[in-house]
Parts: C-alpha cells; structure tokens; sequence
C-alpha cells in the first residue's frame, strides 16, 4: 500500500491486563535440559510469562482492559462509536468476539465492531483502520482492543515456542483532537511466508479433528501437533531485517523525521535476537529500544501497546516521538510515526483467576 498520513487523532489512553497465573524457564529445565533452556533464554530474552487459565479468553483480558481505561478517562460508554479487536484468538467460530465486546462493555448499539486477524503486526494495523474510520466516518472516540492467549495453541515439547509466548489483552483509546500531531502509517504483506509462522489446523482448510490434535515429532525435533503454533525462526528472522528497517525509513522520510529525532523504537516483541539485529542493523542506541520481553515474553499483538505501558510511563506527562513497528505472521509488517502523550496509562491489571467472567454460550 501506498504510505498514509492521517491527522486529528490522538491516542488518549493505553491499558493492559495479563492473567494471574505466571510461567518461568525454569518450568522447562526437566523438559528440555539445563544448557539448552539457558541457550533458548539468551536467544529469546524472556525468562517469565502470563498463563491464561483454560476459561480465559482473549475477550476477557481486554474487557477488563477497557473497563478500568473508560473509568480513568471519564469517557461514558455511550460516547464511543467504534471498537476493533486485533487477535488470532476468537471466543467462538461465529459470532465476532467484537460484537460480543460492544455488549460486555456497554457500548451503544450504535456502535461499530469488527474483529481483525493479525499477529505480531496487527496494533499497526488496527491503527491505520481505526483511524481511517474515525476520518472517514466523523467518529469522535473509538478503542482498539490488541491482544492473544497465544499459549493455548504452543506444545510445551516446542523449545521454539513454549519459552518465547505470553498472553496479555490491550486497550487503546483514540478520539478525534484538532491540535494533535498527525501519524504516518505504512503497511505491506507477503503471503509467500504462510508456512512459516502457522497454525495448520483450525480453519476451513484444515479443520481440527482427533487426527489433527496428535503429537508428533516434527522434522526440527519438536513434538507438536497440527493444532500447535509452528514457527521456522531463521526464516522469520531473515524477514524481519529485510523488511523492517526499509519500512520505518519509508515513513520517516514522509513524516520529516530523522533517527536521531525520535524518542522510541518501540518493536514488536519478536525475541531478543531479533530486536538485537535491528538494532545494530539500525545504529540504534540501547535507551531507544525498550523491551517487555524478560517479564512477559512475545505477547502477539499486544506487545508493542504492552510495552509502552511497562517501559515509558513518560508518556503520561509529556509528548514523545515514536516510531512503531510490527511484524509477523502473514507475512505481514506496518509501521507507524506518530506522537503519543501525555496520555491516561494505569498501572498492568494482573486478572485474577477468579475474576473471570462466566460468559454465557450464544443460544443459552
């Protein structure tokens, strides 16, 4: 797609919830081995995660997300005109766990709600969409939900996945603001990169089924089914450095923006070896690249809105420059120049286990 740059939105407040119940590499040391776990941890960079409980969804993490930002902005529920969800992680087949969430929330019926499938690069996306929409449809507040319970579909015998993957759910608020910098967008895909980040089974294409759910010893010398998350690491690294670095320079020429002026890189959190490979391949200082991936792992796509929270509680009291970027499955990248702050950002909501919500089935 061409490069978009869309002015009078802001972004007003950002919040995150992660399950109560947390992971530690320590968990995998009988699994996998001693030696092996440290290697993965050094690769990776995370050493602890949040665990949805099996009656956790996506839905609830970002309900509880949005229901403490609405109450710290003042905002009625009734104010708000649009709501889109970023996740790979649906409540059900049919209906949109959006709709689902325009309900739980209280937001009008005249409220417009769409779910978006997309991963690591989905917050990009679900920012060009949401603020298009509320240009294009005179939409003065929207929230952007981003997040996964990604864990649910990694094999815990997948050195690759079981110590990367954490869950967390996101809200973003956005709401129209004549005298707010604008934002500059670029997204791009390449489908040739399917197989490489993929979940086989769970679609039309291949649907779950007893077959599907067994675990095998795959080709990489993992133990996964068809039902798991699969992920060829070299392969997903040699995208990101080709394609990132090109795409945050394309929106820096269009934003008038030079490295040096930006306050934050803030990447998707992919793993540390590849945020490390950007970063040198970007001259990049360390202070300019935070990361949330030692606590909470690659949390999808609410890492980069997830990091923000945990590593720049600047942004409450003054603006700062950031430039966004967000990859994954797909393949599929965006990036994003914008200027964020001061804005509403509570403290991460830890969702107790018994706090979840016992939602009712569609029918019942």
């Amino acid at each position: 797609m061409s490069i978009t740059t869309i002015s009078g939105i802001r972004i007003a407040g950002i919040s995150c919830t992660v399950p109560e119940p947390s992971g530690s590499i320590d968990d995998f040391v009988n699994t996998f081995g001693q030696k092996t776990v440290e290697n993965i941890q050094s690769e990776t960079g995370v050493r602890r995660w949040h665990t949805a409980t099996y009656e956790t969804c996506t839905s609830d993490l970002c309900h509880t997300a949005t229901v403490r930002l609405l109450k710290d902005l003042s905002w009625e529920p009734v104010s708000v005109g649009l709501l889109v969800l970023v996740t790979r992680g649906s409540d059900y087949g049919v209906p949109s766990t959006s709709c689902i969430l325009q309900n739980r929330l209280g937001l009008p019926k005249s409220c417009a709600a769409m779910d978006v499938s997309h991963g690591g690069a989905g917050y990009i996306y679900g920012l060009w969409i949401i603020s298009s929409l509320m240009k294009a449809g005179g939409i003065k507040r929207a929230l952007l939900l981003a997040g996964d319970v990604i864990r649910k579909n990694v094999s815990s015998r997948d050195k690759r996945t079981a110590l990367l993957f954490g869950d967390a759910g996101t809200a973003t608020a956005l709401e129209c603001s004549d005298d707010s910098a604008p934002m500059t967008i670029f997204l791009g895909s390449d489908g040739s990169g399917k197989t490489n980040i993929q979940i086989p089974a769970g679609g039309h294409r291949l649907r779950c089924n007893a077959e599907t759910s067994i675990v095998k010893e795959c080709e990489d010398g993992n133990f996964r089914s068809d039902d798991h998350l699969r992920i060829d690491p070299n392969r997903f690294h040699d995208f990101a450095l080709a394609e990132v670095e090109p795409a945050i320079g394309k929106v820096l020429d269009r934003h008038g923006w030079t490295k040096e002026s930006v306050d934050a890189f803030l990447f998707h959190q992919a793993g540390k070896n590849i945020l490390d490979a950007l970063r040198l391949q970007m001259e990049l200082p360390d202070n300019k690249v935070p990361s949330s991936l030692e606590n909470f792992g690659n949390t999808s796509s609410a890492s980069i809105p997830l990091t923000m929270s945990q590593c720049m509680g600047a942004l409450r009291g003054k603006p700062h420059q950031l430039i966004m970027a967000g990859f994954g499955s797909g393949y599929s990248w965006g990036t994003c120049a914008i200027t964020v702050g001061p804005v509403v950002m509570p403290e991460t909501i830890i969702l107790a286990t018994q706090d979840v919500p016992k939602v009712e089935l569609p029918g019942e």
